[in-house]
């Protein structure tokens, strides 16, 4: 599961996910990808597993990039705790999307395996998702 090896502070404020994505908005290494449509904490595990399926979907052919890491601390308190007491313990790592966000990138496979695996991928993920392609791309 993707977590980073080491954080400066074990707890971080919730913060606001407003407006759109200001980087990581265009496709930089592959052909095609996913663009997230809405705001969403994205798990390690959700991640994960978009991860295998795109993989599995490709054949282990082609080559795929996650663009997105899992850095923000979340926590929480045990079932049945009284208020206050301060914050819970660390449960697991999110990572904040907003619109725009491209998530997952593929490339070396033919349009309609890439197209096929990227939305099994899109599956995964708790929000709306869009399928897109490189503006210079010329199908084989």
């Amino acid at each position: 599961m993707l977590q980073p090896k080491k954080t400066k502070f074990r707890r971080q404020q919730k913060g606001k996910m407003k407006g759109n994505a200001q980087r990581g908005h265009e496709l930089s290494f592959g052909a095609f990808g996913i663009k997230a449509l809405d705001s969403a904490w994205i798990t390690g595990r959700q991640i994960e597993a978009a991860r295998q399926a795109v993989t599995r979907h490709m054949k282990r052919e082609g080559q795929i990039w996650i663009r997105i890491f899992p850095d923000k601390p979340i926590t929480k308190k045990p079932a049945e705790v009284r208020m206050g007491k301060g914050k819970g313990a660390p449960e697991g790592f999110v990572a904040p999307v907003t619109p725009g966000r491209i998530l997952i990138e593929a490339d070396g496979v033919p349009f309609d395996v890439a197209k096929e695996a990227l939305m099994l991928a899109a599956q995964k993920f708790p929000i709306a998702t869009k399928f897109v392609v490189r503006r210079d791309y010329v199908g084989n």
